[in-house]
């Protein structure tokens, strides 16, 4: 409903996942009858979730260790991992310098240049290893790397800014143009941020395989404060996988995967986002608090370290647990930050659903209302 915030400006209500809650249904089952199980693509996942590709928490080892957990990490080759031989100095000196001279500092640390031999390098390392391999490029970064991406034996391409359209344009007159892009790839792309249904069908339109929805990065990014820009994560993947519906009758029967990127912080945060249409959230801030992982108790993004304006910062989010508690249990907290895919199969064992297509069915209600 459209609200008249004054005369010739409307607006209209949206929900973040903590205005809103799953309903059980009238059945309920056994948690051990119940399957997360993911499939993008040729891929399939043993729970529906992507590890943010954030140099505090996915690393080539991280994103290995995820994999054997049944999850999907996604390497950022913007990051450290591609900038330094060996990360762990800055990774140190990030976690530990105070926090005044924190933005500057990291503006100098994310100056230095991408190494291609790098990236073939970091991927190589992953691939080894057995597990999928996905990575991750931002859009203005996209046509100037992704040959070396592809040829290093990426499995899934990753495409992840604040918002993501189907034609990025560069003032360098570089433009990327994301059919284009993709129809030239022979793997699948996973794209975003976007928020809006028409900017969801765009990028399903230029052939996505799957859409980021959010700006991701909830627990380290100020982009609401310095850009003005938020769409509440609730609404913002009910309309774009009201758009995915569109977009599968018009072509034909082609899914499109919807991804909530962004505010997926505790177990309760996954379902609702799958509740509301997602088929997968991608995840931060509880992997970072992993002892594991690289960030050493500390959370930013790419956001934070940006060389004209900075719209993040770093977290201190502390230590929890191992990698495989936080996604897997056991739980030592009551608080949904830990065994996040335990409590997912638990939610949909309560509502009576057997799998997270169908879960996307559960009947949601909105606080107050």
């Amino acid at each position: 409903m459209d609200i008249e915030i004054a005369p010739g400006k409307r607006a209209r209500q949206a929900y973040s996942f903590d205005d809103i809650a799953i309903v059980p249904s009238r059945r309920t089952r056994n948690p051990e009858d119940v399957s997360t199980v993911w499939q993008i693509d040729a891929y399939k996942f043993d729970i529906p979730m992507m590890a943010a590709p954030m140099d505090s928490v996915v690393s080539p080892e991280t994103a290995i260790a995820i994999g054997k957990l049944g999850g999907l990490g996604v390497l950022n080759l913007e990051g450290l991992w591609t900038r330094y031989e060996d990360p762990r100095i800055p990774l140190g000196e990030i976690a530990s310098m105070p926090d005044k001279h924190a933005t500057r500092r990291m503006q100098e640390i994310y100056s230095a240049p991408i190494r291609p031999e790098l990236i073939k390098e970091r991927i190589k390392t992953i691939r080894d290893s057995g597990v999928t391999v996905a990575a991750s490029l931002s859009p203005q970064r996209t046509a100037e790397l992704h040959k070396a991406v592809i040829d290093a034996g990426v499995d899934i391409f990753v495409i992840r800014g604040t918002t993501v359209s189907a034609e990025h344009v560069g003032n360098d007159d570089s433009a990327l143009n994301l059919k284009k892009f993709i129809y030239e790839l022979d793997v699948p792309v996973i794209v975003g941020g976007v928020a809006t249904s028409t900017g969801a069908l765009h990028l399903m339109r230029a052939g996505a395989a799957g859409v980021l929805v959010g700006f991701g990065g909830g627990a380290a990014h100020t982009t609401r404060k310095v850009l003005g820009i938020e769409v509440p994560m609730a609404s913002a993947v009910a309309e774009v996988a009201a758009a995915r519906r569109e977009y599968l009758d018009e072509s034909g029967g082609r899914y499109v995967h919807v991804i909530a990127d962004g505010s997926v912080g505790r177990s309760g945060d996954i379902a609702k986002a799958i509740a509301v249409g997602a088929d997968a959230v991608m995840m931060g801030s509880p992997l970072a608090k992993a002892t594991e992982a690289p960030g050493l108790g500390w959370h930013w993004g790419s956001e934070a370290h940006h060389q004209e304006l900075p719209r993040g910062e770093r977290v201190n989010v502390g230590t929890i647990g191992s990698i495989e508690e936080i996604l897997m249990g056991p739980s030592h907290t009551s608080d949904g930050s830990m065994n996040l895919f335990g409590a997912l199969r638990r939610a949909m064992a309560t509502s009576g659903y057997s799998d997270v297509k169908s879960f996307q069915r559960v009947e949601v209600i909105i606080h107050g209302a």
